[in-house]
């Protein structure tokens, strides 16, 4: 599932493909990925425009166009963005087509369809798309942070997770995030430490800025996302057999030894 530094990889996508170029054409091969919006207007809205400088938020995409409307791009669990050549042929899960001027192509492609495009016509309707989204986990600040933790009475993991919360951290990243903090997820968030709280934040952005430069969550021997998978994982840490269960409906994976659950 795409999170925050897969998000960011598609804002670096869109920028290098077509920041400043034309939108030639607007093809939509599938209009169940579009929300709000006919195929129609989404072409008319867009067709000769010129993409600006792309934002991101969250999981969140915004390809702002010159005094024009702003594409909003989610990505869902298989969504991604991709730029190739006009003539090189579709595949079977590109949905939207851009073909811009240059010689380039944007390519919304997407199997599962689970989220997809929306076309917001200024400021305020960016605002009112983004208008549950919590502050974005690279911007935040500690205070804002620790705030919102101290808040919640919701298990830190799924604390975590929710976007109303803090927007683009998703399963890989919070459990990853917990097991470098030496936290349980089963914890309550708002039962954290103050220095607990500060670790938790400072290794939350130590893990993404590396899975931003990586472009992904990396599943690296050093990192408890190369082991969660394994037939039988153990920590890389401290050795010990992973534990997995299921937190709000998410696959949660942890190491009792380095994690113990402190209630």
């Amino acid at each position: 599932m795409p999170e925050l530094p897969d998000v960011e990889g598609f804002r670096e996508v869109l920028e290098s493909c077509a920041k400043g170029r034309v939108i030639r054409r607007v093809d939509v091969r599938d209009a169940g990925v579009l929300h709000g919006v006919s195929a129609r207007r989404l072409r008319d809205a867009l067709e000769g425009r010129r993409f600006g400088r792309p934002e991101r938020h969250g999981k969140w995409l915004l390809a702002r166009t010159d005094d024009g409307p702003t594409l909003m791009l989610h990505f869902g669990m298989t969504g991604a963005l991709l730029c190739d050549r006009p003539d090189d042929e579709p595949e079977p899960h590109d949905r939207v087509l851009f073909t811009l001027d240059g010689g380039r192509q944007l390519r919304y492609r997407d199997q599962r369809k689970l989220r997809g495009l929306w076309l917001a016509d200024d400021d305020s309707d960016v605002a009112r798309l983004l208008e549950g989204q919590g502050p974005d986990a690279m911007a935040v600040d500690r205070k804002d942070f620790e705030a919102a933790l101290t808040a919640r009475r919701g298990r830190v993991k799924t604390v975590l997770t929710d976007q109303s919360v803090l927007a683009g951290l998703g399963n890989l990243l919070a459990d990853e995030i917990l097991w470098r903090a030496k936290l349980s997820p089963t914890g309550r968030a708002n039962d954290l430490t103050e220095p607990e709280r500060r670790r938790l934040y400072t290794h939350m952005r130590r893990t993404l800025r590396s899975a931003v430069t990586a472009g992904r969550v990396p599943p690296r021997d050093s990192w408890l996302t190369g082991h969660r998978d394994a037939p039988d994982p153990t920590c890389p840490r401290c050795g010990t057999h992973l534990r997995r269960t299921r937190l709000a409906s998410r696959t949660t994976v942890w190491c009792p030894h380095c994690q113990p659950d402190g209630s």
